[in-house]
């Protein structure tokens, strides 16, 4: 029940504090209560949103401010990054915007960045993910996208799959310039999306709530974002205007509480990830990152 990640800043292997650890053992580990829980009570809180609703509802309340400071605390989050340092609810502190300066967009045309701080895992080829969570279990791109013709698309196509914790900035952003469709939603559960769930059931990629955005871009080809729901996110809301061009590094929305993932798929031969990001995942080890670096770049002709 532990998880490790590469800090891309420090290149050191850090293990992962884990916010709501005893909740993931409960439900997702390997113990006889455990087992139980899953089999008999997990899906009445995944496949029943009400549940999150509730929790995102009281995280909304202004009691709740009073959890910040002691989080802000025991995560060792970085408040000289916050845009506002006083919140009214603790979802006004998880929603928060940060100062541009902190996080500086790569301006290589290029570069593809990060959308988002996270835990990021880079797959160059999606034919070649099968297994890495779960053995035997390959991702699943027709039920990921519900639309087989996308999935024949981006088959032979690379993903990046983006894990932001509740410690981590909330909003996401535009990974290049282009212009994105309107959001389509598809219905799901809300699971967990901690490596913790995604080893026992990869399938919650694919089941749980999701939003595919299509981004036109002339470098490199049609960009799909899709954000992922999970247990205790509220909503996920999108702050962009659909069919209007967009630069890269702009805001696209945000989630509202709750640990949640973005997943990137990129057309074949249209990127190549970073080399770092490439040999962590391969070694089974997320990457530690931050909104507005490097991602992908065009490759070399």
């Amino acid at each position: 029940m532990t998880i490790q990640y590469v800090d891309r800043a420090t290149q050191q292997i850090n293990q992962e504090k884990i916010y709501g650890h005893t909740a993931l053992s409960l439900f997702y580990g390997d113990s006889y209560i455990a087992k139980v829980f899953s089999l008999f009570f997990l899906p009445l809180f995944a496949r029943n949103p009400l549940f999150s609703r509730f929790y995102g509802f009281l995280q909304k309340t202004s009691g709740s401010a009073k959890k910040v400071d002691p989080f802000i605390t025991s995560y060792g989050i970085d408040k000289t990054e916050f845009v506002e340092t006083s919140f009214g609810s603790f979802n006004d502190f998880f929603i928060r915007k940060l100062k541009p300066e902190k996080r500086p967009i790569l301006s290589d045309p290029a570069c593809v960045v990060m959308p988002a701080d996270g835990r990021y895992l880079v797959f160059p080829s999606i034919s070649f993910s099968q297994g890495f969570y779960v053995k035997g279990q390959s991702f699943d791109l027709a039920e990921f996208l519900q639309d087989h013709v996308y999935a024949h698309r981006y088959a032979e196509g690379s993903m990046a799959i983006v894990r932001l914790c509740p410690v981590d900035y909330h909003r996401f952003h535009f990974v290049a310039d282009g212009t994105p469709s309107v959001a389509r939603p598809i219905r799901g559960n809300l699971y967990s999306v901690n490596p913790i769930a995604l080893r026992k059931n990869l399938s919650i990629l694919w089941n749980n709530k999701r939003i595919v955005t299509e981004i036109e871009t002339e470098k490199f080809g049609t960009i799909l974002c899709v954000e992922i729901g999970a247990t205790c996110v509220g909503t996920i809301h999108q702050t962009y205007a659909p069919g209007k061009k967009v630069n890269k590094g702009e805001e696209k929305g945000y989630f509202s509480f709750g640990g949640s993932c973005i997943v990137l798929l990129f057309e074949k031969g249209s990127i190549v990830f970073d080399d770092d990001l490439i040999v962590n995942s391969q070694k089974g080890l997320e990457t530690k990152a931050n909104f507005g670096e490097s991602l992908a770049r065009i490759p070399s002709r």
